[in-house]
């Protein structure tokens, strides 16, 4: 059965040249949508095994003959590239080095960041991994920093018009219906948080986009796995470090977008449905950090 996903339903077309194919087995190995296998000493098709090919060209990109050619589903054989050089590829101490370097940046300067940079960032981030084949990631990019408050200024009027549903009573309301840690997490974060975002942005200060020159949300259909909008969003986080820019994940402005955000959502083009997201805000760190901060993981246990 096909892998319906938020743009697709049919599977994709694969086609294998038998002059080509020496039958090593190599793609039949690492197809998980399972509609290659070996018989009669030939590699064959059948769509209706497992979830037929949801492109994710695994066998493209194994085949040493470039045998197959898979199209649909938003994958054509001219989307098989070369793989960098051994050597111009990033080893662990320099991963790590760019990892480390990467500090959550919320003071920018008054600097536009060129549409060069911003269609790199794109570009590495559309490499992230996701479990469809076909990702279902969508990206809005408010380039500029007059994009970037005119939707904070849309989400602070929501924000307004919704602010008493965060009041002490309603919170007391809510509490038998949502458990401790939400009610936890809406008392000390939420309320706390609503409050400044309106007070700050009245007075000429933006604590909810930063008055970024830069912002991207990233989001995703009801089809896609929770987790495959953060992905590609951390992705083009650890992009932008590696090109001179600082930026910082944002939780808030899609979850208002989900609350109070219709309207929002239909301006902007962002389907109502699309409920998993987050955004990141980009630009020139306007303060110098010297030295870094290590983390640690809440616990680890080896089983």
């Amino acid at each position: 059965m096909p892998l319906k996903t938020g743009r697709f339903y049919e599977c994709a077309n694969v086609e294998i040249d038998k002059n080509k194919c020496t039958v090593c087995g190599l793609c039949v190995k690492v197809c998980k949508g399972a509609p290659l296998y070996i018989e009669e000493k030939m590699v064959k098709v059948d769509q209706n095994r497992v979830f037929g090919c949801i492109a994710c060209g695994q066998c493209m990109a194994v085949c040493p003959n470039r045998a197959i050619k898979i199209t649909g589903r938003d994958l054509t054989p001219n989307d098989v590239i070369d793989l960098p050089r051994i050597p111009d590829r990033a080893d662990y101490e320099s991963l790590k080095s760019l990892m480390i370097s990467r500090r959550s940046v919320r003071d920018f300067k008054k600097q536009r960041v060129d549409r060069e940079i911003i269609d790199k960032i794109l570009e590495t981030s559309a490499t992230a991994p996701n479990g469809l084949g076909s990702s279902d990631v969508q990206v809005l990019v408010l380039d500029g920093n007059e994009k970037v408050e005119e939707f904070t200024l849309e989400l602070i009027n929501a924000l307004k018009k919704n602010k008493w549903l965060f009041s002490p009573i309603m919170l007391k309301i809510y509490r038998p219906f949502i458990g401790k840690e939400n009610y936890d997490s809406l008392k000390t974060f939420a309320s706390t948080a609503i409050g400044t975002f309106i007070t700050n942005y009245d007075k000429g200060t933006n604590w909810l986009t930063y008055s970024a020159p830069l912002a991207m949300l990233f989001h995703s259909s009801p089809y896609a796995d929770p987790v495959d909008s953060y992905i590609p969003a951390t992705y083009a986080m650890l992009t932008a470090q590696s090109l001179g820019l600082g930026s910082c994940m944002l939780g808030t402005p899609n979850l208002l977008l989900n609350l109070f955000g219709k309207k929002i959502k239909q301006k902007y083009g962002i389907p109502l449905k699309n409920k998993n997201g987050i955004m990141v805000i980009f630009g020139y760190p306007d303060i110098k950090y010297r030295f870094a901060v290590k983390r640690r993981l809440s616990n680890i246990k080896f089983y």
